[in-house]
């Protein structure tokens, strides 16, 4: 049964157990690995996120180990497969799902094609590639066909021969979302921002010298860093055709809020909400940073927990980097990413602001609780 420490009371077990038939209920794969769920009727305990049936309430016992499931006299599900230390195979499946698509990408490979090459139905397929990853089979294809366009746009390549040779098949595709996805027009990324309108403001934050740059959809760029000159160096390197200036108004009007919510916010003064965000991002990277943006201030999550949180329990190594190329420091709070082992790891603005950042925001959440 669940392993519960001394001081925990029985309103927290049914907190806890509540908690976990939710999970269950939501198939929630941040809870993989947290605890096991036994089913008396069957005999067979899963993973909160197994396919199989929702058994009711009142035949299901939770576990914190695979071990306390097995020695309470039940068996491993040999669907979710709880004792599987690698690749559960739906990950199989969606591996190979990736493969067949990642080689075939001058293709519109239709979901029902695929299925049929897997060997599984569509909607089996579709479910559990969603699962697993967080998009689509055919989200994935347009986010994988997106990053070679923008690879052959950066090399120099004119718009159209980059399009046909990603695998577009008329323009009216690539230019269908090319605002939501790219940030700008497919022309404008390949000429490094060009035609783009960038404000930036400059100002003093508790670790130095701040940075916060916009277009008139909403943040670009966040950064801090001991001076001006490297902050505003990095910015032209970014986007190194667009039209940058100091902040005057104009058509990014929300900056000056938005930088002043980012100041108060690292004096301790505010706690940041979502502010907006115009940033070019993989699905990927975006799921990362959607489920970064949800862990509260004061609070900190694993790169495990990440990746668990998306779907993705794998995917440790990948969601690191995503956190490593974060475009908007502070706004996307990668800060609040440790290690398993608690150390806090590494952190493109330096760990000692890390740390510095962690300690503030504690200190703030401390202070509202006792408050509130």
């Amino acid at each position: 049964m669940i392993t519960l420490m001394k001081s925990e009371s029985a309103v927290d077990i049914v907190l806890d157990e509540e908690r976990y038939w939710q999970a269950i209920l939501e198939k929630d794969a941040s809870f993989d690995g947290v605890f096991f769920a036994g089913v008396r009727s069957t005999g067979v305990y899963c993973r909160p996120v197994c396919a199989s049936r929702t058994p009711r309430r009142e035949r299901v016992v939770f576990f914190a180990t695979q071990t306390d499931a097995e020695e309470a006299g039940f068996r491993a599900c040999l669907r979710c497969e709880p004792r599987r230390e690698g690749p559960s195979r739906r990950e199989l499946l969606v591996e190979k799902a990736c493969r067949y698509l990642d080689e075939h990408w001058e293709e519109l490979v239709t979901l029902g094609a695929l299925g049929k090459r897997l060997n599984v139905s569509p909607f089996h397929l579709q479910r559990t590639f969603k699962r697993v990853t967080g998009v689509t089979p055919r989200q994935y294809a347009e986010a994988r066909r997106l990053g070679r366009l923008k690879g052959q746009l950066r090399g120099g390549e004119p718009v159209t021969r980059a399009m046909y040779d990603a695998g577009y098949g008329s323009s009216s595709r690539l230019y269908e979302n090319s605002s939501t996805t790219l940030g700008m027009t497919p022309g404008a990324y390949g000429r490094g921002g060009r035609g783009m309108r960038i404000a930036y403001m400059l100002a003093d934050c508790p670790l130095g010298r701040l940075i916060v740059a916009a277009t008139e959809r909403g943040i670009c760029h966040v950064s801090i860093a001991d001076a001006d000159p490297p902050l505003e160096t990095g910015l032209r390197h970014e986007y190194p055709e667009a039209e940058i200036g100091r902040w005057g108004g104009g058509e990014t009007e929300g900056l000056p809020i938005w930088a002043d919510l980012i100041s108060s916010h690292l004096s301790g003064r505010e706690t940041l909400a979502n502010l907006p965000l115009d940033i070019q991002v993989t699905a990927f990277q975006g799921k990362v940073y959607g489920a970064l943006r949800s862990i509260a201030s004061g609070s900190t999550a694993s790169y495990s927990d990440v990746a668990r949180q998306i779907g993705r329990p794998t995917a440790v190594r990948a969601v690191a980097r995503a956190c490593a190329t974060n475009p908007a420091a502070i706004v996307i709070p990668c800060h609040r990413v440790i290690r398993e082992n608690g150390d806090l790891g590494g952190y493109g603005l330096g760990v000692e602001r890390k740390k510095k950042l962690l300690e503030m925001e504690a200190a703030g959440s401390a202070s509202r609780a006792a408050a509130g």
